[in-house]
């Protein structure tokens, strides 16, 4: 997992529609909050994402764009976006998962998919980073909004 202080690398992303996205391209303009699923089908990711939408308005107040990794195709990222009504981007890996690309694959008897966070600053550093292996400890909502207070505000 990338570590809090590191410039976040401009991972190979893409959205639901197939459009690239960069971070290197919200550098300046907007923080971002990157919520790692561990799938569209875990429901425990799904209930951290519940409380994500809960604070949507605020989070979008703060200057902070929230983006949902998930493992799975567009198609499939597609489909459960629109049934969960998600306020927020979704995107998958353009090559591989985003999970493989910031390290969120655990090796236990082969690859075990991990979930977590990152906030990015403006700047593109890293002021939030958390992960863990299991769903129910993979959000971090203390954490998140103890980094979010001190983001410099835009």
């Amino acid at each position: 997992m990338l570590e809090i202080g590191s410039t976040v690398p401009d991972l190979a992303l893409e959205d639901t529609d197939g459009r690239a996205v960069r971070l290197a391209d919200y550098r300046g303009t907007d923080n971002v909050l990157l919520y790692f699923a561990r799938s569209t089908s875990c429901p425990v990711c799904n209930l951290h994402l519940r409380n994500l939408t809960e604070l949507a308005a605020e989070l979008t107040a703060a200057g902070v764009r929230v983006l949902v990794a998930v493992p799975e195709g567009r198609a499939e990222a597609a489909a459960w976006r629109a049934k969960r009504a998600l306020p927020f981007q979704v995107v998958t890996g353009r090559r591989g998962t985003p999970h493989e690309a910031v390290g969120l694959m655990k090796k236990v008897f082969g690859a075990l998919q991990q979930s977590g966070s990152l906030l990015i600053d403006r700047d593109g550093v890293i002021r939030h980073a958390h992960a863990a292996t299991l769903p129910v400890n993979s959000y971090d909502r203390k954490g998140i909004t103890r980094a979010l207070s001190e983001l410099v505000p835009g």
